[in-house]
């Protein structure tokens, strides 16, 4: 809702500035359309040929986020602190092999079904698992797994940023589309030099819409909406971080508790579960999770 009102702000704004300024919109109606096709459709066919078809639908699934926000909630949070509570617990208990069945086939563990919302995340299941598999062949230097993490973390936040780059640099190209459209509205006058004053008037102004939709699509529109994307995925990176900060607090050799309790000090403060509430839900689980 609130990114909704800051683009009818934006619009409120600069035409209520306009229009209080006396400006008419005739002249902006009139060339509009022809604008739009010549600048919106150079960006679109600029962004087809700049990017990879994997990009292309990753922008499409990453416009939504713009209203609806990071995908994590509290709760995933609570839950995903959970899960690796039972994990480590698991292993601190019974040892590594007690969880090889959960991390082969984790679709099939009733631990992680216990969790649904961990589970639609493909990446975080495979990056629990990965890690705890390489725990499994004795690879147990915190250090070298804390390395091995960070770099499959780095790879999949440059894959998630893909979009909001792609978005970013339509951006950075529509000022400059804006005075092409400009330039042929220029050209168009030129040709048309013997007609009267008014009548140049108007198409003067009609190119100088060219030049105005560029600069206020880029930096009223485009250039926000990418620079929203990119803090989405921002945002939503900090939950494969608690993955990281738990698996490598418990090759360290803290407890389970202690380890979890150092992920919960990852989270975002504002979906940050308390103390108390953490406990409650780890006092949920119950002892059969871990058998």
């Amino acid at each position: 809702m609130l990114n909704i009102g800051g683009l009818a702000f934006v619009f409120i704004m600069v035409f209520g500035g306009y229009t209080l300024a006396g400006g008419k919109f005739g002249v902006i109606l009139a060339a509009l359309p022809f604008e739009m096709m010549m600048i919106g459709g150079a960006a679109i066919g600029a962004l087809l040929l700049a990017n990879s078809s994997t990009t292309l639908k990753a922008v499409a699934k990453a416009l939504p986020k713009v209203m609806a926000g990071a995908k994590w909630k509290q709760q995933d949070y609570t839950d995903l602190l959970c899960l690796l509570f039972a994990l480590t617990k698991l292993m601190k208990t019974k040892g590594v092999v007690a969880i090889e069945a959960h991390i082969e086939n984790p679709q099939d563990s009733r631990l992680f079904q216990r969790f649904p919302r961990v589970l639609s995340d493909h990446f975080a299941v495979h990056f629990i698992c990965d890690t705890l598999r390489m725990m499994t062949m004795n690879l147990e230097d915190p250090h070298q797994v804390e390395d091995a993490m960070e770099k499959q973390i780095e790879k999949h936040h440059h894959e998630a940023l893909a979009p909001a780059r792609a978005l970013q640099s339509m951006a950075d190209a529509l000022p400059a589309l804006g005075i092409v459209a400009a330039v042929l509205g220029v050209i168009k006058t030129m040709s048309s030099i013997n007609e009267p004053p008014e009548v140049l008037g108007k198409m003067i102004g009609g190119a100088l819409v060219g030049t105005f939709l560029g600069v206020f699509l880029a930096y009223g529109m485009v250039g926000p909406i990418a620079a929203r994307v990119a803090g989405v995925v921002e945002e939503e990176a900090q939950y494969y971080h608690i993955i990281r900060d738990i698996l490598v607090a418990h090759l360290h050799g803290n407890a389970a508790q202690v380890a979890v309790e150092i992920g919960r000090g990852s989270v975002p403060t504002v979906l940050q579960p308390s103390f108390t509430q953490l406990e409650e839900a780890l006092n949920s689980i119950g002892p059969e999770a871990l058998a």
